[in-house]
């Protein structure tokens, strides 16, 4: 096992053959999360897990701005360590855990980017591991296709563009609710999740592309939009039993006072999609459990829910509750015909960030010898951890995943 991990990190042919490795920067090595690495090579694109604001060295830099440009200094040497440059970066994920300090972010990411910025999604939430900001990122290998796309009368924004094509993919900045020439955000719930939808879709079809080519979508929302009204809407734009991926998260805050973003992921090619259903989940008009885009699979979050009959979450630990989600993913992975050891990506929400040791304890038990790269972050302030009249707990964490097809794999 450990000659094969050795091979999987020292040998970039691997890469071209259709494996996967870790990287791992030598100036972080020394404080490297044993379960996660620093990123994943995965061929065609390189996933950075969340990156903190410290130095190498665990120094915290004095100013809010300095620490973000760390965190954006820690990805670059993470793709220095793989011979990659931040040009090569196509999509980021700010957690921030005050929203206010959105425009000093701003100002870090046009100093860290050159004229085409990636996309970016910005979230405002309860915790990070290493307050006070977490940046994940995805960059792709070659830069022939890299592309901004910008939407007619779409306000310039020299940090971040609306949306990033490579050769096979777009990927999406998070569009909000909210007027796209004023800022104003809209009363009605209603309003702003189609307001935030018609962004998403003229950001597609400035790339030539429409919302069926959608393969994953993070809604991003605060307590302010009801789920049900935001299902409603959101399923009025899919085909029903083909809708995208989606991971649905409930976060503290948005930028610019928004109660609602989408963000996600389109494949070029609808010949290269192919969504993914386990026998044991009816067709939703608002998910579909995985979505293919070519060789790499998106899947929806999960929690601990047991489906089937009088389904629900019955586990009362964030242990517990993950063995479940586990065990759901690896449905939806199956299905695929693939396993947890070709999950190159996955993104843990936590109901209370002081559960991290106990997930990580049941986490790594599910991953072969390459670790995906991570991201992990509590979005809003923890539930009250009380069964309901059912026996049914609270969700108490939620995964995420993306994988990529090995060549064995058929």
């Amino acid at each position: 096992m450990r000659l094969l991990l050795l091979l999987f990190l020292l040998s970039p042919a691997l890469v071209a053959e259709g494996q996967v490795r870790a990287i791992v920067p030598a100036a972080t090595s020394a404080r490297a999360n044993r379960f996660y690495p620093p990123a994943v090579d995965a061929g065609d694109y390189v996933y950075i897990s969340g990156q903190g604001p410290r130095r190498p060295d665990g120094s915290l830099p004095p100013t809010f701005e300095a620490q973000v440009r760390q965190a954006l200094d820690n990805i670059k040497a993470i793709l220095e360590a793989d011979g990659l440059t931040m040009e090569r970066v196509v999509y980021t994920q700010v957690y921030l855990e005050d929203i206010s300090k959105y425009g000093e972010t701003n100002r870090a990411f046009a100093e860290s980017f050159g004229k085409t910025p990636p996309a970016r999604a910005v979230l405002g939430v309860a915790r990070v591991p290493e307050e006070p900001i977490q940046i994940s990122a995805v960059a792709v290998r070659s830069l022939a296709d890299r592309r901004a796309v910008y939407p007619p009368n779409y306000s310039p924004s020299d940090s971040a563009s609306p949306g990033i094509l490579t050769d096979d993919r777009l990927f999406i900045s998070s569009m909000s609710g909210s007027d796209p020439v004023s800022g104003k955000v809209p009363d009605d719930p209603a309003v702003q999740v189609d307001l935030a939808l018609d962004r998403l879709q003229a950001v597609l079809k400035a790339a030539g592309l429409e919302l069926s080519n959608m393969v994953f979508v993070n809604p991003y929302l605060t307590s302010k939009i009801p789920s049900r009204v935001m299902n409603e809407r959101y399923a009025r734009r899919f085909e029903f039993g083909n809708t995208p991926a989606r991971a649905t998260i409930e976060v503290s805050s948005l930028p610019g006072g928004a109660q609602i973003e989408y963000t996600g992921v389109a494949v070029r090619d609808l010949r290269k999609r192919k969504a993914i259903r386990p026998k044991n989940m009816p067709p939703s008009p608002t998910a579909s459990p995985c979505v293919f885009a070519g060789d790499t699979l998106y899947c929806s979050a999960k929690d601990g829910f047991i489906p089937g009959p009088h389904g629900g979450i019955y586990a009362s630990t964030t242990q517990h509750q993950l063995r479940q989600t586990m065990r759901n993913l690896l449905d939806n992975l199956e299905e695929a015909d693939m396993n947890f050891n070709e999950v190159v990506s996955t993104n843990v929400y936590l109901d209370d960030l002081s559960d991290l040791q106990g997930f990580d304890d049941v986490y790594e038990q599910y991953f072969g010898p390459v670790l995906p790269a991570r991201t992990t972050i509590q979005q809003i302030a923890p539930t009250e951890r009380e069964a309901d009249k059912e026996d049914h707990f609270p969700g108490l964490e939620q995964v995420s995943l993306i994988a990529v097809r090995r060549e064995h794999s058929h």
